[in-house]
C-alpha cells in the first residue's frame, strides 16, 4: 500500500493528496497516518509546498466527512434501526449500539465531531450519527474542517521536519499498513462470528 500511495502523490501533487484523504475518510484501511507524513516528506524535497499539502489534506478530509454526514441526513435514524435489525450481523452492529451512539453524541454534539477527527476509524464514522442527529451542516462543516486541518498539518509537519529520517523509516511502511489492514479485516471477522443482536 506504502508503494501505491508514494506512486498515487508523486504523479497527482496536491489532488493526489485531496483525492488519498477522501478515502481516508470513505475506507479506513488507508490511513492519514501513512499519506500526511509522506506528504510532508515530500514537501520538504520541494514536491507540493507544506501549506498546500496540509489544505489538500483538510479539503479531501472534509469531503470525506461529509461524504459521511450526507449518508447519516437522508438515510434517517429509524431506516437505519431497521436495517440494523435486518443485516445487523454483517454490519457488525446492534440496535442498542446505534442508540447509544445516538444518546453520545446528543451529550457532545460539536465536540465530538471536532476531537473525532483526532481518532483512527472513528474520524470516519463521527459523521453518521452528526447526519442522524439533523446537526446543522454549517457547524458541522466548521468543526471538521477545523479538527481535520489541524490533524492534517500536525502529521504533514512531522513528516516535513523529519525529511530524512523518513526515508529512514519508510522499508516499515508496507509492513504496517498491510498489518492494519489485516487487523481490521480481523476484526470485522471477529465482529460478525460474535454478533449479540441483545449487547
Amino acid at each position: 500500500m506504502f508503494d501505491w500511495i508514494t506512486d498515487l502523490m508523486q504523479g497527482g501533487g496536491a489532488w493526489a493528496i485531496a483525492a488519498l484523504m477522501f478515502l481516508e475518510n470513505v475506507f479506513p484501511p488507508i490511513p492519514s497516518e501513512l499519506i500526511m507524513p509522506l506528504a510532508g516528506f515530500n514537501a520538504a524535497r520541494g514536491a507540493t509546498p507544506l501549506w498546500l499539502a496540509i489544505l489538500a489534506g483538510g479539503a479531501g478530509s472534509l469531503a470525506g466527512a461529509y461524504f459521511w454526514y450526507l449518508i447519516g441526513r437522508g438515510f434517517g435514524a429509524e431506516r437505519l434501526r431497521r436495517l440494523v435489525k435486518r443485516h445487523g450481523r454483517w454490519l457488525t452492529v446492534t440496535p442498542s449500539e446505534i442508540d447509544r451512539a445516538q444518546d453520545w453524541f446528543a451529550r457532545h454534539g460539536g465536540r465530538a465531531v471536532f476531537l473525532g477527527r483526532f481518532v483512527p476509524t472513528i474520524r470516519t464514522f463521527i459523521s453518521v450519527p452528526a447526519g442522524l442527529a439533523r446537526m446543522s451542516t454549517l457547524p458541522f462543516l466548521l468543526y471538521s474542517a477545523a479538527g481535520s486541518l489541524i490533524w492534517s498539518g500536525v502529521l504533514a509537519t512531522a513528516g516535513y521536519l523529519l525529511e530524512g529520517g523518513y526515508q529512514s523509516v519508510a522499508h516499515l511502511m508496507n509492513p504496517i499498513s498491510t498489518l492494519v489492514v489485516v487487523g481490521l479485516i480481523t476484526l470485522y471477522i471477529w465482529r460478525v462470528i460474535t454478533y449479540d443482536p441483545s449487547r
